[in-house]
């Protein structure tokens, strides 16, 4: 299921590119933390989801094949 990441990626990136132009803007203290602990988690995602993308670590539960087995009575 690589399109999940792949799609993840992609909305992460969008906004990133929302956000963007906002950053340069922060004028206190507080804003300059909220987009600093912003783009930490910004990397965060990006990071978790290129790893899954190059298969270093699995992929979410939901997102994980399920192997079906025949029950036999």
């Amino acid at each position: 299921m690589r399109h999940y990441t792949i799609l993840r990626l992609l909305l992460a990136a969008f906004f990133l590119y929302i956000a963007w132009p906002m950053i340069p803007n922060a004028s206190s203290n507080l804003e300059l933390m909220f987009w600093g602990s912003w783009l930490l988690f910004f990397l965060l995602v990006v990071g978790s989801n290129f790893a899954t993308l190059l298969q270093i670590s699995r992929p979410p539960v939901m997102e994980q094949e399920e192997l079906r087995t025949r029950q036999y009575d």
